[in-house]
C-alpha cells in the first residue's frame, strides 16, 4: 500500500484558528473529515491517519509552532518510512493572490519561516509542496500581522471553494502523480461558482 505524509502548517492554539496562517492545518483537518478520521494529539504533532483508494496518508499538523515545523516533519517522515517525494506540504502563501493554487515538488521556502525550517532540518528544499494564495492586502512592514489575521467574511466562501480543491489536489498528488495534478491546478484561477 502507497504511504503519504500529509502535512499541514500552522501554529496551535485558539487564537490561531482560521488565521491565513493556519490555512494548512484548515485543509489537513477537512481532508482527514472527508476520510472519515480524526486528528489526535500525538508526538510533536495533531496526527491522523486516513486510508482512501488502496493508499495511507499520514496527515499532521505539527504542534511545535510554525518556525520549528522540521522538527514534526522529520519526526513523522522517519516514524512512518514515507520517502520524501511522497510528502506533501500545504503552506500559505503572500506572494498568490486569493484565487491562486501552487503545487510544485520543490523550491525555495520564499521566505516562510516553517518551509525555512523544514529545509533547513531536512538539508533539502526537493521536497513537494502545496502554496495556498492567501494575498498582500496589507500596510508596508505589516506582513506579520496580515498572516495572522483571521479571514474576511467576503473572502471565506472562495477560502472554502480553495479547501475543496486542495482535498482534490491531495487525492490527485496519490493517484496521478504530481506532474499531472501541476498541470491541473497551478494554471486554475479559482472563483466562486
Amino acid at each position: 500500500m502507497s504511504k503519504y505524509l500529509i502535512v499541514g502548517l500552522g501554529n496551535p492554539g485558539n487564537e490561531y484558528a482560521n488565521t491565513r496562517h493556519n490555512i494548512g492545518f484548515d485543509v489537513v483537518n477537512a481532508f482527514v473529515q472527508k476520510h472519515g478520521g480524526q486528528l489526535q494529539v500525538e508526538r510533536l504533532a495533531y496526527m491522523a491517519e486516513v486510508k482512501w483508494k488502496g493508499r495511507q496518508f499520514v496527515c499532521i499538523c505539527p504542534t511545535t509552532f510554525m518556525n520549528l515545523s522540521g522538527k514534526a516533519f522529520r519526526y513523522w517522515m522517519e516514524k512512518t518510512k514515507v520517502p520524501l517525494e511522497n510528502t506533501l506540504t500545504i503552506v500559505d502563501d503572500l506572494a498568490l493572490p486569493l484565487e491562486k493554487l501552487r503545487l510544485r515538488p520543490g523550491g525555495s521556502d520564499a521566505g516562510h519561516n516553517g518551509l525555512k525550517d523544514i529545509q533547513l532540518t531536512l538539508g533539502s528544499d526537493k521536497y513537494p509542496k502545496l502554496r495556498f494564495g492567501i494575498g498582500n492586502n496589507y500596510p508596508k512592514g505589516m506582513q506579520a500581522d496580515f498572516v495572522l489575521t483571521k479571514w474576511l467574511n467576503n473572502e471565506l466562501p472562495l477560502v472554502q471553494q480553495k479547501i475543496q480543491k486542495c482535498i482534490e489536489v491531495i487525492e490527485g498528488f496519490s493517484t496521478i502523480g504530481i506532474e499531472a495534478t501541476m498541470n491541473e491546478v497551478n494554471k486554475l484561477s479559482i472563483t466562486l461558482g
